[in-house]
């Protein structure tokens, strides 16, 4: 602390000016005080005022920065001439992918003759001010550190967050809030009550300006996406707008992939989405979503943030795992049926519709039949009718259908002796969507278009899950349908 201002600003000017790493060891500082974060202050307003906060610090500082730099030039970023910084300091803690390595790398880099103009070196490529350059890298890093609580990893893609509000309280019940749509496992024992109830009441629909009427307002929220590109950084996307209308295109995003029966873990993270859509080696890289295909991560995020289309290769990566893999799963299906919604203006239904007369969806549902009924007759089966016919049956269905006819005769033959009531059930179930498909003329079409295979998968899926849902056989009504 020093006695007056001017004797403070000299301290502070002659320490900055003779910093060195060195100047942080012990005995000047002990290691317990490295651990920390420190200020300076005049010692007759040390607990209202620092001393980096008068406009006098800010020339100093100013003064030093604007030393050992390029020659002046308009800077990009605050529009004002100043001293460019020849070299920009690098950023750390981006993964990549996740459970990658990080590593440091720029953002803004020059370092081949192939990348540079007009005879310009280094930085004077991209004019950036020394005193930007600094405040841009020093934010990124601090918040890249692990459990900043400003940072998420989606796929290859670090996805930084930070608001800004008329105080602190506010920009941080933003910034955990943010949080708690992206990543839902966070225990939620360490959250407030507050945070637990809202978020609670923004998942079921409630708006914010009803829930949290200053954040709904007052907040004005920033996201970054950066992923590493080779040796440098590029950024993926990049939003700002109002709190409340981020909660709004979070809010979407949960209606546009609801799904009933839902996924195990009620609310999933998106990574628990992306994992679905890798290409996988081993089933037990099934958690991993390092093979998930390059953009995409970042693409959605994108379109979720802003409110957007989805990706275009959102619905295709999802149906073409399906088809390799043979797994229906809650998550591939909530993927596919928000792509229908959003991108195509389709009424999709959430649970079992037995009224929808869309050709892929009935297909679906029939198909679903004629594996319940063969597994029901059926003992110690090695392969299903959807390890063998799921990939044709959902494309090409008059090639695959009537050959699944003729061989349902025989489960339901099987089923009449042992299962009666079963089998009363299932063959009413078959004759009400048969009828459906009958009533148009064209029962079974040659090929399916790309939105009616993701109806198909629905449909299955939908009608399946019925199945499960149902124990008790012997009761041979529709009425116990999910809507």
């Amino acid at each position: 602390m020093a006695n007056s201002e001017d004797e403070g600003l000299l301290a502070l000017t002659r320490f900055l000016k003779n910093y060195t790493p060195d100047s942080f060891k012990p005995p000047l500082f002990s290691d317990e005080m490295l651990k920390k974060n420190f200020v300076f202050a005049l010692s007759t307003e040390y607990r209202t005022k620092y001393l980096h906060n008068r406009n006098a610090a800010h020339e100093a500082w100013q003064s030093i920065a604007d030393e050992d730099v390029s020659d002046t030039q308009i800077c990009l970023v605050s529009g004002l001439s100043r001293p460019i910084a020849r070299l920009h300091p690098r950023i750390k803690g981006v993964e990549g992918i996740e459970g990658a390595k990080p590593m440091d790398a720029d953002i803004v880099s020059f370092n081949k003759d192939a990348f540079q103009s007009y005879g310009h070196k280094q930085g004077n490529n991209a004019p950036v001010s020394k005193i930007e350059t600094f405040a841009y890298t020093t934010a990124l890093n601090y918040f890249l550190k692990k459990d900043s609580g400003h940072s998420i990893q989606i796929g290859d893609t670090s996805t930084v967050f930070w608001a800004e509000a008329e105080d602190r309280d506010m920009a941080d019940n933003a910034t955990e809030t943010f949080a708690g749509f992206m990543n839902h496992s966070v225990d939620e024992k360490n959250r407030t009550n507050t945070i637990r109830a809202r978020l609670g009441d923004i998942r079921n629909g409630k708006r914010l300006s009803k829930v949290a009427p200053k954040l709904a307002e007052g907040v004005r929220f920033y996201i970054l996406g950066l992923t590493r590109n080779a040796a440098r950084l590029s950024v993926r996307f990049y939003w700002e707008n109002d709190f409340g209308q981020l909660t709004e295109n979070y809010q979407r995003y949960l209606q546009d992939t609801e799904i009933d029966p839902p996924p195990h873990n009620r609310w999933p993270q998106m990574k628990d989405y992306l994992c679905q859509l890798a290409i996988l080696k081993k089933s037990k890289d099934l958690k991993k979503s390092k093979n998930v295909p390059p953009k995409l991560a970042g693409d959605w995020m994108r379109a979720i943030l802003t409110g957007e289309s989805y990706p275009k290769t959102l619905l295709s990566t999802a149906l073409m795992r399906m088809r390799s893999d043979g797994q229906i799963t809650s998550l591939r299906v909530a993927i596919i049926k928000s792509v229908l919604k959003r991108n195509l203006n389709l009424e999709v239904p959430v649970g079992l519709n037995e009224s929808n007369t869309n050709k892929g969806y009935l297909l679906g549902r029939l198909f679903a039949v004629y594996e319940n009924v063969q597994n029901a007759a059926s003992e110690n089966l090695q392969s299903t009718i959807t390890d063998k016919f799921f990939r044709s049956a959902s494309v090409t269905p008059q090639r695959v259908f009537h050959t699944l006819s003729s061989g349902s005769k025989n489960h339901f033959a099987k089923l009449k002796k042992h299962k009666p009531n079963l089998a009363i059930n299932r063959e009413k179930i078959l004759m009400s969507i048969t009828d459906l498909m009958e009533a148009d003329g064209d029962p079974i079409p040659v090929y399916l278009s790309l939105a009616e295979q993701a109806m198909f998968s629905i449909g299955y899926y939908h009608q399946r899950s019925f199945f499960f849902r149902k124990h008790d056989d012997t009761e041979p009504n529709l009425t116990e349908t999910s809507q």
